[in-house]
This record gives structure tokens, sequence and C-alpha cells, in this order.
């Protein structure tokens, strides 16, 4: 891929902010986490769109994700990095000690995408969000100098929970892709079809199957919730509105009587608030 299809990690990250269920660089922090943040997200996201989004004519997925992985170890092993995504990380890297292995995990579950579309068990989905949202998590632990044993484990929690939510949340979109991560053994408990999930509208067991992985998914949230407690000054602040971000949207969810089918669902900005308020005031007690 050359450098002017790479989409610049900036606007990329501009362009995403309005599509997420939490703040990823909170207005309040200072700047240098802020920065870092960016860089980490900007990172993520350029790495999911090449698994993910529409690509160029003739551009090889697989391809591009090696080049990423190769950019990544020249700039481990301090030979010249040409791209722009990985420049841009390069001083995070530096100065916050980001883990390598976090960093190409992240590459490795694109890789998976290409390959496999259906998940049959909610145990192969958790194995997969361990590269595709657990080492973002371990990456912000990093960027505020936090990542001990004890919070990663807490943080893989919570990654993984909101990777479920918004698997919820783009059940029509994710099927139009040509990929269903709601698990075939829950699927079949609740009498849901694949056909079903190309209708308009969720029907009633389709409905039930997603309350209750919603459900699942609230229940690992709550799991890793002690982090906030775990950490200090503003990595509490920041991990709080990831909490507050994931609690939200499933609210948003059971509003929307599960049916993302039907629905467009995304956590209001006021709910947000109060959710994060809530828990910052928690962990403070």
């Amino acid at each position: 891929m050359s450098q002017q299809t790479v989409v610049p990690a900036v606007h990329r990250l501009a362009q995403a902010r309005a599509e997420e269920n939490f703040p990823v660089a909170l207005r309040v922090l200072p700047a240098r986490h802020r920065r870092h943040l960016i860089a980490v997200y900007g990172y993520a996201r350029h790495v999911d769109d090449v698994g993910d989004e529409p690509m160029a004519p003739g551009v090889d997925r697989l391809a591009e994700l090696d080049r990423i992985e190769a950019e990544l170890r020249a700039l481990y092993t301090g030979r010249t990095v040409s791209h722009p995504v990985v420049r841009a990380l390069a001083p995070t890297v530096a100065q916050c000690r980001l883990p390598l292995d976090a960093l190409v995990r992240l590459v490795e579950a694109n890789r998976v995408d290409q390959r496999v579309t259906h998940y049959g068990t909610f145990a192969q989905l958790v194995d997969y969000c361990t590269l595709s949202a657990n080492p973002v998590g371990e990456l912000v632990l990093h960027v505020f100098g936090q990542a001990g044993p004890a919070q990663r484990a807490l943080s893989d929690r919570i990654c993984t929970a909101l990777q479920l939510v918004e698997h919820l949340q783009d059940v029509a979109e994710d099927h139009r892709r040509g990929r269903i991560y709601l698990p075939a053994e829950d699927r079949e408990r609740f009498g849901v079809t694949e056909d079903d999930l190309a209708r308009p509208a969720a029907n009633r067991p389709l409905r039930e199957l997603i309350a209750f992985e919603a459900e699942r998914a609230r229940a690992w949230i709550d799991a890793g919730a002690p982090l906030v407690s775990a950490l200090r000054g503003w990595a509490r602040l920041a991990v709080s509105g990831y909490l507050a971000g994931g609690r939200a949207t499933l609210d948003a969810l059971a509003e929307a009587d599960h049916d993302p089918l039907r629905w467009s669902v995304r956590p209001r900005r006021g709910r947000v608030l109060r959710r994060w308020l809530s828990a910052t005031v928690r962990s403070a007690g």
C-alpha cells in the first residue's frame, strides 16, 4: 500500500470519534497523555481498517498487515521506518515503553479476520479478544506507567467486554461483511438462524439472544471494574471513562429492545457522563 492510500492517523481519529462508545483521549487529560493515547488509537484503528475497510483495487490485505509487522520490528531494532502510522507511533513506543507483543497481536487479530468469519463457541470468541481487544488496554496502561500484572488481568476483562458490546452493536454490519460474532452454540440455543441476521428488524429469538449476550458482557465489565480503584491519577479517570462508555452502550441496547438490526445503537453522551461520574465517585470512596 502506498503512503497516499493510507488514511492519516489524525484524520481517521477525528472521523471515528463520533462512532466510539467511550472517550479515547479525554480533553481533561494532560497533553502528554492525550498525545500518546491518540498515537496508540491511530495505530489500532489503522490496523483494524486494513483488516475490515474497503481497500484500493489490487491491494493485498495480508501483505499490508505483514508490512506493518515488519515496520514495527524495524522500529524496535533501530532500523529505518517508512510506514507513516508506525512512524507516528515511534515517540510513544520510546517514551512509554510499549511492548512489541501487544502491537503485533493487533496485527494478528486482523490476519485471523481474513480466515475466520464465524465462531462456534463463546470461549473461541473470548480467545479472539485476546488478540483484537486486550492489547489495546495493555497499551493504555503503559501510557500511564501502570501496567502491572494485576492491572493487566483486570484490563483484559474490560477490553473483552467492550469488544463483545461492539459486536452486539454491529450485528447487521458484520453480517453484511460476511462475519458473525454471535457464537453458533448460542444461536442454536435460542433458535436464531443466519437468515434472521439479515432481517430489517430483529425477531424475538434474536432479541433474546442479544439480551443474553449483553448480560454476559455486563458481567465481564463488572469483573474488570476493580481496575479503576487499582489505578491512580489520570489513569483512573481515563479507564473509568471506558467503563462508562461500555455500560452506557448496554443501556442504549436495552432501550432499543435489544434490536441492533432496526436501530443504530449508540450511547447518549449525557448517560456516558453520568456513568463516568458514578464510576469515578465510587472508586474514590
